[in-house]
C-alpha cells in the first residue's frame, strides 16, 4: 500500500538542490502557463480500449476515462468519482448499488448514464479479450440499471473487494455509441469522461492530453494539458529530461540512472524515492516436462539468490521478495525465506535427488525486452549464472518484445517466463487471486481449489480486511508449497523531475498510477 508518510520522509533532493529543490516537488503552486507538462515513461499502452488491457495501459486510462470509484488525493480506499455514491445494500456483500452524478457527459458531449456503465462492464465479459481484465469480474453475476442514474451490481458470492475492482481503470466507462458490445475498438480515437481528452495519439511515441471541459469528478486539475512521451529505454528518457525535452519521468528508470541522479546530482533536477508494491516473479508452465515437476521448481527456489539480484543487477533500488504479496500490505508473509532460508546448492541437489532427478535439468527461461526496464535482460543473465553455477541446471535464455511475448505465454509456449505485476488495487487479494484458477492474468492455468474455493471466498466475505490475515497467509503458504510462481523482488517508485515541477507526491494513487492532473509548474520561489 502507498505509504504517504514514508514517501514524504524519503523525498530526496539531488546533491546541490538540497532542501530547496526537494520542497519544490511537494509544494503548492499555480496551474502551469508554459505549455503542457511533458511526462516520460517506458510503459506504452498495449491498446486504447479498456476492455482489452490488464497492464500498464491503465496509466493512460486513469487520466482520460472515469470509473465509478477512484482514489482522491490521500485516499487509500475507493471513493466516488463518476458516481455520487456507492455502497453494498445487503449484509452479505452481494448487492452493490451506485448512483451517478447528475448531468454526466463524455468528452464529445454525449450523455454518460447508467446504460453506459452497464455497457462498459458487460462488454468486458462478453469480449473476454486475451490479456484483458475479464478475470477481475469473476464474482459479478449481472449488472442492472434503475432509471438513468442508478446501477446495481449483483454478485454470485460475497466480495468485499468489489469496490476496489470498480476503482481500477479496467472498469473505465465508455460511450456505447463508440465502443462495440462484442469487439474491441481498433482506432486511436478515445472519448472518455475523465479529466483529460485524448487530442492525439501516436503508438509508441506520444499521447497528447488536453483539458476535458465536460469533466465532472473529484480531480482538481493543476494544469491544462499533459503530453506523455513513450521511450524504449531509461537512458534516452533521462537524456530527454536533462535536455529539458520532458519535465517528469515515471516508470522505467534504470538502476544506473537512479544511482547517477542520486550520487552525482544536477542543480536543476530532483528525484523522489517512494514506496512501491510492484513485484517481479517467475512463472512455471505445468505443461512443460521439467517445469511441471515440483522438485525442479523447489530446487530453483532453493538456489535463486534474490539478494544478489537486488544488489548486483538493481543496485539496491529494489528489495528481495519472499512472497507474492509485497511488504506493506496487510497479510504479507515471508514463506519462501522461512522454508528455504539462504540459497543452498546442497539443499537443492537433495531436493532433486529425492525426486530421482540425477541429470542437469534443461530449461528455457523467457523474458520480455521492452516492458519491465532495461535491467530485465541482466536479471535473467544473473539467474542463468546462479542456476548453472549450481551444477544442477542448463539454462537457455530467450526473449521477445512485449506484444509478441504476451501471445507466447498465453499460448503456453514458455517453460519458465518472467512477469511483473503492478497492483490493480492495494489489497493482498490482488496478489493472489489474479494468478490462480483456470483463467487468470498469466494465461497459465493454476488449479488450487483450496485457494479459489475456500480461502479467497471466505476472505472476500469479510469487509474488515484486517480480519482476513490468516486466510491470506494460508493462501501464500499453498503458493509457496506449489512453487508455481517464484517471487523475486519488490520495487520502489522513483520520480525524476525538473526543479520547477510540483505535485509529484500527490500524483501517485495507492496503486502507484500517476494522476497527471496533480502536476504543475511553480510560478514563484
Amino acid at each position: 500500500m502507498f505509504n504517504r508518510n514514508r514517501f514524504l520522509r524519503r523525498v530526496a533532493a539531488i546533491a546541490s538542490i538540497s532542501l530547496v529543490a526537494g520542497c519544490s516537488l511537494l509544494s503548492d503552486g499555480d496551474p502551469d502557463s508554459k505549455g503542457p507538462i511533458v511526462v516520460g515513461t517506458t510503459s506504452a499502452p498495449s491498446t486504447l480500449d479498456p476492455a482489452g488491457a490488464w497492464d500498464g495501459s491503465w496509466e493512460l486510462y486513469r487520466n482520460i476515462f472515469q470509473t465509478l470509484l477512484a482514489y482522491p488525493n490521500g485516499a487509500t480506499t475507493p471513493q466516488p468519482d463518476a458516481a455520487e455514491s456507492c455502497s453494498f445494500t445487503d449484509s452479505g456483500s452481494r448487492t452493490y448499488r451506485c448512483k451517478l452524478r447528475a448531468g454526466m457527459k463524455f468528452a464529445d458531449g454525449d450523455p454518460l448514464d447508467a446504460k453506459a456503465v452497464q455497457h462498459s462492464i458487460d462488454r468486458i465479459r462478453t469480449i473476454n479479450a486475451p490479456g484483458g481484465p475479464a478475470g477481475l469480474l469473476g464474482s459479478l453475476d449481472s449488472v442492472d440499471t434503475v432509471g438513468d442514474r442508478e446501477v446495481v451490481f449483483r454478485l454470485n458470492q460475497p466480495d468485499a473487494t468489489f469496490p476496489f475492482v470498480l476503482a481500477t481503470p479496467a472498469m473505465s466507462i465508455v460511450d456505447p455509441d463508440d465502443y462495440p458490445a462484442n469487439s474491441l475498438r481498433k482506432d486511436t480515437k478515445v472519448y472518455g469522461s475523465g479529466p483529460y481528452e485524448l487530442q492525439s495519439y501516436e503508438e509508441g511515441e506520444k499521447a497528447v492530453l488536453v483539458r476535458n471541459d465536460h469533466y465532472d469528478g473529484f480531480a482538481k486539475r493543476q494544469n491544462d494539458a499533459v503530453t506523455i512521451r513513450y521511450f524504449q529505454d531509461s537512458a534516452s528518457m533521462v537524456k530527454a529530461l536533462r535536455d529539458k525535452q520532458i519535465d517528469v519521468t515515471y516508470r522505467g528508470l534504470a538502476a544506473n540512472d537512479i544511482i547517477a541522479l542520486q550520487q552525482h546530482g544536477d542543480s536543476d533536477l530532483q528525484l523522489v524515492d517512494g514506496t512501491g508494491t510492484d513485484i517481479s516473479y517467475l512463472v512455471f508452465n505445468p505443461k512443460d516436462p521439467w517445469a511441471k515437476q515440483p522438485a525442479v521448481r523447489r530446487a530453483i527456489a532453493q538456489v535463486v539468490d534474490r539478494g544478489a539480484i537486488a544488489h548486483k543487477v538493481y543496485r539496491d533500488t529494489v528489495d528481495p521478495l519472499y512472497s507474492m504479496v509485497p511488504k506493506g500490505l496487510t497479510g504479507h508473509s515471508t514463506d519462501f525465506f522461512d522454508d528455504f532460508g539462504e540459497p543452498s546448492v546442497s539443499k537443492a541437489r537433495k531436493i532433486l535427488l529425492d525426486a530421482g532427478i540425477t541429470q542437469r535439468v534443461p530449461l528455457t527461461l523467457w523474458y520480455t525486452t521492452d516492458r519491465y526496464g532495461s535491467e530485465t535482460a541482466l536479471m535473467f543473465q544473473e539467474l542463468k549464472r546462479q542456476l548453472e553455477d549450481s551444477g544442477l541446471f542448463t539454462i537457455t535464455l530467450k526473449s521477445r518484445p512485449w506484444k509478441t511475448y504476451v501471445v507466447g505465454y498465453q499460448n503456453g509456449e514458455y517453460p519458465v517466463f518472467g512477469r511483473g505485476w503492478f497492483p490493480d488495487f492495494p489489497d493482498a487479494d490482488n496478489f493472489i487471486a489474479p494468478f490462480v484458477g483456470e483463467k487468470n492474468a498469466l494465461g497459465t492455468p493454476y488449479d488450487s481449489k483450496q485457494i479459489t474455493s475456500v480461502l479467497l471466498p471466505r476472505s472476500r466475505a469479510q469487509s474488515d480486511r484486517a480480519k482476513v490475515v490468516k486466510d491470506l497467509e494460508a493462501a501464500q503458504q499453498i503458493m509457496e508449497n506449489d512453487a508455481r510462481l517464484l517471487p523475486l523482488w519488490q520495487g520502489r517508485q522513483f520520480v525524476a523531475a525538473n526543479d520547477d515541477i510540483s505535485g509529484g507526491e500527490q500524483a501517485l494513487d495507492p496503486s502507484t498510477i500517476m494522476m497527471m492532473w496533480e502536476l504543475h509548474r511553480k510560478t514563484s520561489w
